[in-house]
């Protein structure tokens, strides 16, 4: 038998039923604010391109709370040099979307480079 999915008790349908005031009692505080203060004019137009889109859609929008609509689509966020593709699954609800697209790497450090001390700049180049 599969496990099925639930948030706080929910399943998607009854998510996906609910009014964004409703679902938003559901979320903590900081993304429950933002969202009773209302969706900016990009969020907006974010939400009506994702009602029509077919294909991936892109964003910079990393500020959007992932709501129940939003489940099942496949996005491209911004990562600051590349797009990251993400599709959104139920366990991301009342997150946002930046929050799966990091914007910096690990840094790697090897050996120290030529100039890096300054006996550095008496050994040989191979």
């Amino acid at each position: 038998m599969a496990k099925v999915l639930t948030f706080k008790g929910k399943s998607l349908e009854e998510l996906q039923a609910m009014s964004l005031e409703e679902f938003s009692k559901m979320i903590p505080s900081r993304q429950r604010r933002s969202l009773v203060r209302g969706l900016t004019d990009k969020q907006k137009r974010f939400l009506e391109r994702l009602r029509a889109a077919k294909k991936p859609l892109k964003t910079h929008c990393r500020e959007m709370v992932i709501i129940p609509e939003m489940i099942g689509k496949k996005i491209l966020i911004h990562g600051g040099k590349e797009w990251v593709s993400i599709e959104l699954r139920q366990e991301m609800l009342g997150h946002r979307l930046g929050e799966f697209a990091p914007t910096n790497k690990k840094v790697m450090h090897s050996a120290p480079g030529i100039g890096a001390t300054k006996s550095s700049k008496f050994l040989p180049l191979k």
